[in-house]
């Protein structure tokens, strides 16, 4: 296992990648890898990385992708297969550098659709399951809508001054995102085929109020998917982490706890009790 700080940065395929560590590390009990939205970074988690280590005695790790936080800038144009680059490249790297052995993807919009097809594209035995935060499978209208929303009000309010509390660069954060999702190529991004070919348990935490999406994603994935859909639907809009924090904390934690239950025993000590 790597000798990972609390806090500090990975050097991965020449990017240096600002990470979190809470709780234990891999090789005492499994980890909860937590994929940040369109605009997000580790810091706009919240507490939501102890409380969810907290509540279900796994490692939890958060990573800022290129572009986003501390790390390092993305070049742009971002390219329209944007995510699936970082599930084909940047995911299965970030995951043989900490020395993940198993546990949860845990995505959040971005993070989530990245997370889709990380699974649905990779045979990763040790991934037991997803949790998908307001995730993507389509573009809808009202995704374009609010998404353009967003481009004038980063124009002409001071919601550039506010991501630059979490961004280094805001500027390549929020174009990284918004020009990609605003091209007229994007329209049709789809990415509900990966659904077919995962074969773990899936959560989605939906907002009802959710301004990036509505519930034509939950049917895409219910349409789509071989392996058991659960749906926690929350009075919350884009981040029920953050409006819904509890009601959030309760049902991916008792997700995550239900699909490692029958090894809850930590790796350190299960591998010594095997060696006796």
């Amino acid at each position: 296992m790597p000798d990972l700080a609390d806090h500090g940065f990975l050097d991965i395929a020449g990017q240096r990648l600002e990470y979190r560590w809470v709780g234990p590390g891999p090789g005492e009990a499994p980890t909860l890898v937590l994929l940040h939205e369109g605009l997000g970074s580790i810091g706009q988690w919240g507490d939501f990385p102890e409380a969810l280590a907290t509540a279900t005695g796994a490692g939890v790790f958060v990573y800022s992708r290129t572009g986003y936080g501390q790390s390092s800038p993305v070049s742009l144009p971002r390219p329209l297969t944007y995510m699936h680059d970082e599930a084909r490249d940047s995911l299965p790297a970030v995951l043989d550098a900490i020395g993940f052995r198993r546990g949860l993807l845990i995505g959040h919009s971005d993070g989530a659709s990245i997370a889709t097809i990380y699974a649905g594209t990779h045979q990763d035995h040790r991934i037991d399951g997803l949790v998908l935060i307001a995730p993507h499978f389509v573009v809808e209208d009202v995704s374009i809508a609010s998404i353009r929303a967003a481009k004038t009000a980063y124009e002409t309010t001071d919601l550039r001054e506010k991501l630059a509390r979490w961004h280094k660069d805001p500027d390549n954060a929020f174009r990284g995102w918004n020009d990609v999702w605003l091209d007229p190529g994007f329209r049709d991004w789809d990415i509900s085929e990966p659904l077919a070919f995962i074969r773990v348990p899936i959560l989605i935490v939906q907002g009802e109020h959710d301004q990036y999406g509505t519930a034509r994603q939950i049917e895409i994935a219910r349409e789509e998917c071989y392996c058991p859909v659960e749906v926690a639907l929350l009075d919350a809009r884009h981040t029920p982490q953050r409006e819904a924090l509890q009601e959030t904390l309760k049902a991916v934690s008792e997700f995550c706890i239900r699909l490692l239950r029958d090894d809850r025993t930590p790796i350190a000590a299960k591998q010594a009790t095997e060696s006796v």
